[in-house]
């Protein structure tokens, strides 16, 4: 049985994540009628903090939700790169004026859950977004003149195009590409500690990395200070697959041998870690077909080393918008003139993410290659070879 009778200009977007969101919100401002199916029975965010590039601000305010994320974040002074076996510093990049007035934005950290709430309330000034909860999509179609998903209920639903927001094991993307992910044999234990529990020594306002052999650790604060985010990152000894459960005190001590005693204190200070065994894609030449296309990590997961996912994402979502206006209500149109634009830049983080992972868990010669790469580098240095990355702009996004 059909729902609800396709529309010529309703779109289904399938995930509510914060790509899905912002997906949702561009549309309707481009003028689309959206139903956007979400398999939790909230619609909401999981996980803990995410770090913002200026790209990522370019982009929220784009979509008219930069000013509620604004207050929802946590401005760092700086981005430090420690050595975790012997504390000294490998590289520094202050992010105040001078980096705001390079790159017209700041860089910032904040929780997931608020991202995806400033984007949330952005939303609610549209009536013409339906958002479908405990509706878990298993099959996605697409035709000449429409497409239509089915949930987990037998339920059908039809529009005339879908875009799969839908994740790393995106439906959307099986029934268009049917490529898998890649698992990285990367373990990924994430955590939010209380500032009270949180080492005094390391209450930095910062976002910190410390690089260690096959390992790396990221803290930063969260929620004004109050809470602290902490990701370890580490190379499995066991043969992975693409999951996320509770972690292992026991396991997560087992990998950190060698590492000095700051770093050390941040093993030891949540009770409850999630543990993510993470994967990427290989990088496409083609997202979609039709009136069908993908956005986010549905299109292009990278792995978590350049902190550019939902950035990304949002990204994303104001370029379909615009490709949209600019094609004149020609979906298909739209679509590949977005997928055109996107695709070689996301190829692009998801390449340097890779390559940044190994940067980051370099041991022997491979680190003291490493620590001496930005060695006396000024913050001007840095800005320049930062620019391909956080200077996007909205108005030049489909060029």
């Amino acid at each position: 049985m059909v729902n609800r009778a396709a529309q010529q200009n309703t779109v289904l977007l399938v995930g509510g994540g914060i790509g899905g969101l912002a997906a949702a919100l561009g549309l309707a401002q481009a003028g689309y009628e959206v139903d956007l199916f979400e398999q939790a029975t909230d619609l909401g965010e999981i996980g803990a903090g995410i770090q913002l590039g200026p790209n990522a601000f370019a982009a929220m305010d784009a979509l008219g939700c930069g000013p509620r994320a604004r207050a929802r974040a946590v401005y760092t002074d700086n981005l430090i790169m420690l050595d975790a076996l012997d504390g000294s510093v490998v590289g520094k990049i202050p992010v105040g004026t001078a980096f705001r007035e390079y790159f017209g934005n700041p860089y910032a950290v904040i929780h997931r859950a608020d991202i995806h709430l400033s984007i949330y309330e952005e939303t609610q000034v549209h009536d013409s977004i339906r958002v479908h909860t405990d509706a878990r999509i298993v099959s996605a179609d697409v035709s000449e003149h429409g497409a239509s998903v089915r949930d987990h209920n037998g339920q059908e639903w039809s529009g005339a195009a879908v875009v799969g927001c839908d994740g790393l094991r995106s439906v959307v993307r099986e029934a268009l590409i049917g490529d898998s992910h890649v698992v990285s044999g990367h373990v990924v234990y994430r955590a939010v500690c209380p500032k009270d529990e949180f080492p005094k020594d390391l209450r930095w306002n910062a976002a910190v990395i410390w690089v260690g052999p096959n390992y790396h650790i990221v803290h930063y604060p969260l929620r004004g200070g109050e809470e602290y985010n902490i990701v370890i990152t580490f190379h499995s000894r066991e043969k992975e697959v693409w999951s996320v459960r509770e972690g292992s005190r026991a396991e997560l001590l087992s990998y950190f041998n060698e590492i000095s005693p700051k770093p050390r204190q941040l093993l030891e200070k949540a009770s409850v870690w999630q543990r993510w065994a993470t994967a990427d894609r290989e990088p496409t030449e083609k997202w979609g077909r039709g009136r069908a296309t993908l956005l986010g990590d549905a299109a292009h997961p990278p792995l978590q080393y350049m902190a550019q996912g939902a950035c990304i994402a949002l990204e994303d979502a104001v370029t379909l918008r615009e490709a949209l206006k600019k094609s004149g209500g020609d979906i298909e149109t739209a679509f590949r003139l977005y997928e055109k634009s996107r695709i070689p830049r996301t190829a692009r983080v998801q390449y340097s993410a890779r390559l940044m992972g190994r940067i980051y868990h370099a041991s022997g010669a491979e680190r003291l290659v490493r620590n001496s790469l930005w060695k006396d580098r000024s913050p001007e240095e840095y800005y320049q070879a930062l620019d391909w990355l956080y200077g996007w702009k909205a108005e030049t996004c489909l060029d």
